[in-house]
């Protein structure tokens, strides 16, 4: 056959077939240039992970977009998931500028959720840290998650004084910063330790951290589930918190997160109690106790059990 189509003049057939094959024969200037032997080629530009550009995200039109998407189907999809009941938020009266709130992390609608419950003065200024190799993995997540939900990569397998430096300055041109300082979701229900993330940003541009503890979330949606179930969740505002003069960034880091274990014995109890624990300092711990792993399943109780029945209490009358 390839004989005939030579006789009569007709291109052999895996160059009709192949035009990728066919490109890669066209020369310079219709395709890149080669490196020339003896010179070293450039390195490779990456445009996925903590090289993503998200600059795009925060210009006016994409932030409009977001807003609607915000405003509209994700605060849908919250109320009916989570039937979130808000705490706090007047802790927060009196505030300008620019806030870092840090919350405890146990699943992927925790970030929706306090989209839409941050009051409004930041709502719609405020950037996302997300991980870089989840979230940016590819041009198309990352597309998503900068548009959708204002994400900026983050690299949480490593120290990476990049990511830092780009969330401080956001804070710099005043915008608000969304922390998860555990650094992902928690695995068995009970929390993790903080990070030193927020507390690091905190100090570095003066700007006060609101502690947020979120209750439920786990119950919705945990890790490992692809479904969620329909529950009730709570997200608590804490007071604002700024590093005193003979704090690190390190005992801030721990102050942070006893703030949030105080909110979680407030939300779970109530204030006045609350408070008194955390000021003898016995408020339980996030992190649940140390022991075997069916000791912390049993001791989380009905925190990992199924959804909760929603009921209404009607006055007396």
């Amino acid at each position: 056959m390839s004989r005939l189509a030579k006789q009569i003049g007709l291109p052999r057939l895996p160059a009709v077939l192949s035009p990728v094959r066919r490109f890669r024969a066209l020369d310079f200037p219709l395709r890149a240039p080669s490196t020339p032997r003896g010179v070293a080629p450039l390195p490779a530009v990456r445009r996925t992970g903590v090289d993503y550009d998200t600059e795009w995200a925060r210009r006016k039109p994409a932030r409009m977009v977001r807003a609607a998407i915000i405003e509209g189907p994700m605060r849908f999809a919250v109320s009916g998931l989570a039937a979130p009941d808000r705490r706090g938020q007047d802790r927060l009266l009196g505030l300008e500028g620019p806030i870092i709130f840090a919350a405890n992390h146990h699943s992927h609608l925790d970030t929706p959720l306090l989209l839409t419950s941050i009051p409004a003065p930041w709502r719609h200024k405020v950037v996302v840290a997300a991980a870089s190799d989840y979230f940016f993995g590819t041009r198309v997540t990352g597309t998503l998650s900068s548009l959708v939900i204002g994400a900026i990569p983050i690299e949480r397998t490593k120290v990476e004084r990049r990511s830092a430096n780009t969330a401080a300055e956001l804070i710099d041109e005043g915008w608000s910063l969304l922390i998860f300082p555990e650094g992902g979701r928690s695995p068995d229900g009970w929390g993790q330790t903080f990070r030193g993330g927020a507390a690091y940003l905190a100090a570095k541009t003066g700007v006060p951290v609101v502690p947020i503890h979120l209750e439920g979330t786990g119950r919705i949606l945990r890790k490992g589930r692809s479904l969620p179930r329909p529950s009730t969740t709570s997200v608590t505002f804490g007071r604002p918190l700024k590093p005193t003069d003979d704090e690190n960034a390190v005992r801030f880091g721990a102050r942070i997160e006893r703030e949030v274990a105080a909110l979680a014995d407030e939300a779970s109890s109530d204030w006045y109690r609350a408070r008194l624990r955390a000021h003898a300092g016995t408020s339980p711990g996030l992190t649940g106790p140390e022991t075997g792993r069916w000791r912390r399943a049993w001791a989380l109780g009905d925190r990992a059990r199924g959804a909760k029945r929603r009921t209404r209490n009607w006055p007396d009358i």
